[in-house]
Formats: C-alpha cells, sequence, structure tokens
C-alpha cells in the first residue's frame, strides 16, 4: 500500500518528459566530442575545488584515479609524481616529481607549484570550500625543485589527498578565490587547454605540448543545458554525443538512433538533514523512526528507476572490511510506530503525531532547479505521512536553504571526495567545528562517543583494527542517527557510440555531470 502510493507520487514527474519523435541524423565529428553540460561553464579552478579528484582535461594532481570497474575504491597511481608516496619519517612522505612536465602557459612544473597549490587551499584569506577536505595534511614543503615532503596529522597513507589539480605558482592568488583568473582562463598540465568560453560553450582543444600521449580525441566541446528535458532533446536528436540525465529520463532516449545509457556506481549519497530547532526532528527517537519508516528499496526502484543502493550511513560497501551490513536499517513501518509511541509522540485528532503541544511535522527544503532531489523529497513525504508525520517539501534555492539549516529539514547529498573513508565520514558524523561547511551535519547530533571514535580512526593507520572502529562508528549512528541516509546514486548518461574505445567506468563522487560518466578520461579513447 505504502509502496504503491510512492510510486504514484514520483510517476507524477516522470510523466512530465516529452521528446520529439522526430530525430535528425546525429552529425559526424571524427576527432571532437559535444557534451551538453547541466552545470554552469567556467570555474575552471583548482583552488576551488575544479578536479579535486584529479579527474579533469585540463589540471593534473600528484596522483589520479585508475580503475578497469565501478563497483571498488579505484587505485591512486602516480600522475604528476613519478611513484606514490614513500614514508621519509614519523608521518612523513616524499613525492619525487615528473621532469619536463610544462604548464599550458609554456612554463615548467616544479615543487614551487606544489606547495603554493597546497597553501592556497588552506589560506584564511583565499576562503577555499575545500579547505576543509584537506584537514589531514600539516603542511607540505619542497624538497628541491624536483620532489615534495607532505606532513599528516594521521598515520594513514595521505594519497587520497594527493589528486588535486596543481596551477602554476605564478597564478595563484592571496585573494578570494571567486576573483581568481584562474576561473575563465585556467592553466593546467592535463592534457587539454581552453581554446574558447562563453557563457554558453567551453571548447577545449588537445595539446600539442602535452608531457604524454597525444589524446585522440582532439576537441571537447561542451554546451550549457541545465534544462533536463532539453538536454534529453539533444541528445535524442543527434545534436549532442553524450550528456548525463536524471534515472527516469533514460528509458526516453535509450535506443534511439544509437543512442546508449548507463548508469555508473558512486560513492554519492542523497539523504534528509534534519534542523535542531524542531522538537520533532531533535528528539533522536523520532529520526530513529523515521529511519525504520522509508522503504529505501521503493525509494530506488520508484525514484531511481533501480539505479541505485540502499544507504543507511554513509559508508558503502565499496568499502569491503570497514563496511558493517548491520547498519543497515531494514524497512519497518509497524516498529517505526512503535518507537514514535513510546517517544510520547501520539497521534492527534488531524491524524498528526503530537507531544506536548507539538506536532510531528516540518518543512523540507531541497534545490528547486534539482529534479531528483525533488522526486526524492515527495517520496520521503509520502512515506512518512502513513506515519503520522506531516512533511511539506519545498523547492528553494541554495542561497536560502542555507540560512534555514537551523529550522528546515533538506535533501542534501555527500559524498565529494570518497576515496578515503575518512574524508566520507568525518565531516558528516562528526559534531560541527569551527570550519565546517553548513551543510555538515547541520543539526549537530551525534551520539555519544563518536567524536572521539571518528578522531581515533583518522589519526590510525589502515588495517584490520581500524576497519573495526569504523563498524563501531556505523554500529553507534544506528542507535541515534543524526540523518536519514536514502541511497547511494548511480550517475546516469547518455551518449552515441561514435566508434571510440572508451575508457571503463569508475566509481564516482558527488561531482558528476559530463566531468564524469563516459568521459571522464577522454585523453585515453581511442579508435
Amino acid at each position: 500500500m505504502r509502496r504503491s502510493g510512492l510510486r504514484a507520487v514520483v510517476a507524477l514527474s516522470a510523466a512530465a518528459l516529452a521528446i520529439s519523435a522526430c530525430a535528425g541524423s546525429p552529425v559526424e565529428r571524427p576527432d571532437r566530442i559535444v557534451l551538453a553540460d547541466g552545470q554552469e561553464l567556467g570555474g575552471y579552478n583548482p583552488v576551488a575545488g575544479y578536479g579535486e579528484l584529479g579527474v579533469s582535461p585540463i589540471y593534473e594532481g600528484l596522483l589520479r584515479p585508475q580503475a578497469n570497474t565501478d563497483d571498488r575504491l579505484p587505485d591512486l597511481v602516480p600522475s604528476l609524481a613519478t611513484s606514490g608516496p614513500a614514508q621519509v619519517g614519523p608521518r612523513q612522505w616524499r613525492l619525487p616529481l615528473r621532469a619536463g612536465v610544462r604548464f599550458s602557459d609554456g612554463s615548467t612544473l616544479d615543487s614551487s607549484d606544489v606547495v603554493t597549490t597546497y597553501a592556497a587551499v588552506r589560506n584564511p584569506v583565499v576562503a577555499s570550500e575545500i579547505s576543509t577536505n584537506f584537514t589531514p595534511i600539516v603542511d607540505i614543503r619542497a624538497d628541491g625543485p624536483g620532489a615534495v615532503v607532505v606532513t599528516m596529522n594521521t598515520d594513514a597513507d595521505p594519497s587520497p589527498y594527493l589528486l588535486l589539480g596543481i596551477a602554476p605558482s605564478e597564478k595563484i592568488e592571496d585573494a578570494p578565490v571567486a576573483d581568481w583568473a584562474l576561473n575563465t582562463a585556467p592553466v593546467g598540465t592535463g592534457p587539454y587547454e581552453l581554446e574558447s568560453l562563453r557563457p554558453d560553450q567551453a571548447v577545449m582543444a588537445a595539446r600539442e605540448d602535452y608531457w604524454g600521449e597525444a589524446p585522440e580525441v582532439t576537441s571537447l566541446v561542451f554546451t550549457y543545458t541545465p534544462d533536463d528535458n532539453t538536454r534529453a532533446q539533444r541528445i535524442a536528436t543527434g545534436e549532442v554525443d553524450g550528456t548525463s540525465l536524471p534515472p527516469k529520463m533514460l528509458a526516453a532516449v535509450a535506443n534511439r538512433d544509437g543512442v546508449e545509457t548507463v548508469g555508473v556506481q558512486s560513492a554519492d549519497w542523497r539523504g534528509v538533514s534534519f534542523p535542531a530547532q524542531n522538537p520533532f526532528t531533535a528528539d533522536p527517537r523520532a529520526r530513529l523512526a523515521m529511519n525504520l519508516g522509508i522503504d529505501r528499496e521503493a525509494v530506488i526502484t520508484d525514484v531511481l528507476d533501480g539505479h541505485g543502493r540502499a544507504a543507511g550511513t554513509p559508508v558503502a560497501a565499496v568499502y569491503g572490511d570497514a563496511y558493517d551490513p548491520d547498519a543497515e536499517f531494514a524497512f519497518d513501518a509497524t516498529g517505526a510506530e512503535s518507537v514514535l509511541d513510546a517517544a510520547g509522540w501520539v497521534t492527534g485528532p488531524a491524524g498528526i503525531r503530537e507531544r506536548d503541544g507539538r506536532e510531528a511535522s516540518f518543512e523540507l527544503l531541497y534545490n528547486a532547479q534539482d529534479t531528483l532531489r525533488r522526486d526524492l523529497a515527495v517520496a520521503f513525504a509520502a512515506a512518512m505521512e502513513p506515519l503520522g508525520i506531516e512533511v511539506t517539501p519545498r523547492g528553494s534555492s541554495w542561497d536560502e536553504i542555507e540560512t534555514l539549516l537551523d529550522t528546515s529539514a533538506v535533501v542534501l547529498g555527500g559524498g565529494a571526495t570518497p576515496y578515503s573513508i575518512d574524508s566520507q565520514v568525518y565531516d558528516t558524523l562528526h559534531t560541527r567545528v569551527p570550519n565546517s561547511s553548513p551543510y555538515s551535519n547541520p543539526g549537530d547530533f551525534a551520539p555519544p562517543g563518536m567524536d572521539a571514535l571518528l578522531q581515533q580512526a583518522r589519526e590510525s593507520a589502515p588495517s584490520p583494527e581500524n576497519d573495526a572502529r569504523y563498524r563501531d562508528i556505523q554500529s553507534l549512528y544506528k542507535t541515534a542517527p543524526s540523518y536519514v541516509f536514502l541511497v547511494f546514486l548511480d550517475h546516469t548518461y547518455a551518449y552515441r557510440d561514435l566508434g571510440w574505445q572508451q575508457s571503463p567506468p569508475i566509481l564516482e563522487p558527488h561531482s558528476h555531470g559530463v566531468a564524469w560518466g563516459p568521459w571522464w578520461h577522454t585523453a585515453a579513447w581511442t579508435r
């Protein structure tokens, strides 16, 4: 009953898709790929987070991810470094740099570029939004012009933090990162350089002086297309060669004149955060009941069209022995009702639970431009209604949402840097610290002992003992959850088979769009 009702609600949004039946012939572009991007163009600055995980046509990091499948964490292999980090002292690691590497402006890479790029991320004047992602790095210093030494505040291997794209030291500014010239005039060591940029189109051309093997795809064209339906139209008619689409739209374009579709696994979660100033959501037993009362498999079927996996915590099965399957929440509507009854939230005359004159009611905000978050908000509200919980979804802007985190629930996403389990869980589950993002644990909820466990796990080297700590973190979280984690998304894409041998898929982070998917390593494509 609850599941069919959920499907009926979500189907309303899917019915909005209508694609023209008159598809034209695809345009022949032998060595060029044209992609419709839902993200605004520009912002090509690694210090602001562009290419943070070593995936970018323009920039490269000391290391880069490499995998032949998306169902495991990728290997982190040398890129601008000639080898992985070698320990040279307590919590100190040395990396030699590749010789003869030039930036697209002709300058030569050396250790000062690495040191200056990382220092800028941590510079308060720069105000980089990704600064807290590099908290475990205490210092990076030059060891002559051809090597760097990384000092950590943890015994763990620094590799997950060495993917950041490196910019020339001359281009690093002592000013707010939003104002930097690199945002629209990027300079990197990668296989492509920005040839032209307009608000509606960016063109990247293969570099003739690239230090590595020259790409066979010589041109990448990104067209800004924010509307989901328009992107679907453009791939169906052959106007573009690829795009990202919400899962429900894939079926409408699949197999239309050579269009292929694919879902790629990710550590990108979607969930509901709760405000501290609402008496109902501030009650840990209410949050436990909501976790029991949502049928995540129904959400995956009805909202994601099967493209996802259930999420009880931010730790997915790809983390191997650190993952605790017993920390998942089984759907148990009866159990949810029992928890609410025991907590004193009883059904009132209007069918909404209440306690001490306060109703089990709250607003659920989502980014109005994101149709998938909208559908998840509607699905969550529909699932809570039979439990006597009134949830009112409302689309808004991130600017407004950020001011309402104390009073409204929000459909959030995470997993920005998932190649380290620490970065996947620490900011999300830890109580807030002075430099926390406003979206890191907005309610500031954590059961006793959680912060200490997270810190101990962060400071420890990978080992069976540390895997057990992460399992303990998940088990403790389940007793007093701070969110309702819903799903890990499969990122979904449509593309035309143009005869290229594409790179295998890789486990994706929260960031997606056409920077990832089949195009995450276009420079390696061959005919």
